[in-house]
């Protein structure tokens, strides 16, 4: 897994959702009750840009047709069937960070 700085976050405490590139990625982060989670920018559903969406209840809530993702895990709610990705974050000094594994280090991983 490789780490890439966000220098675009400099107040990480305060709620916020953010478009950003990490990785060659295009992701969705939010900080969201003294937290700060990265997932996908796109709702799999309609395509819809989830950095214009909102959170509530933990979850990011698409605006195109209002589907929901948890911000843990990137799982729908109940009844969609879907889920986005979702990839870890740390904060060093004063830095936000995400984690990304690269695809060909996820087809090792499956083979151990």
């Amino acid at each position: 897994m490789r780490w890439y700085p966000i220098p675009e976050i400099t107040d990480a405490g305060k709620p916020f959702i953010r478009k950003v590139k990490a990785g060659g990625r295009t992701l969705c982060l939010v900080g969201y009750e003294g937290k700060v989670y990265a997932l996908s920018a796109r709702c799999p559903h309609a395509g819809g840009d989830l950095t214009q969406g909102w959170c509530k209840d933990g979850k990011l809530i698409c605006p195109v047709h209002r589907y929901s993702f948890s911000l843990e895990t990137g799982k729908g709610s109940e009844g969609q069937g879907d889920y986005i990705d979702s990839y870890p974050v740390e904060i060093r000094d004063g830095v936000v960070y995400v984690g990304i594994t690269s695809f060909w280090e996820k087809v090792k991983q499956a083979f151990k």
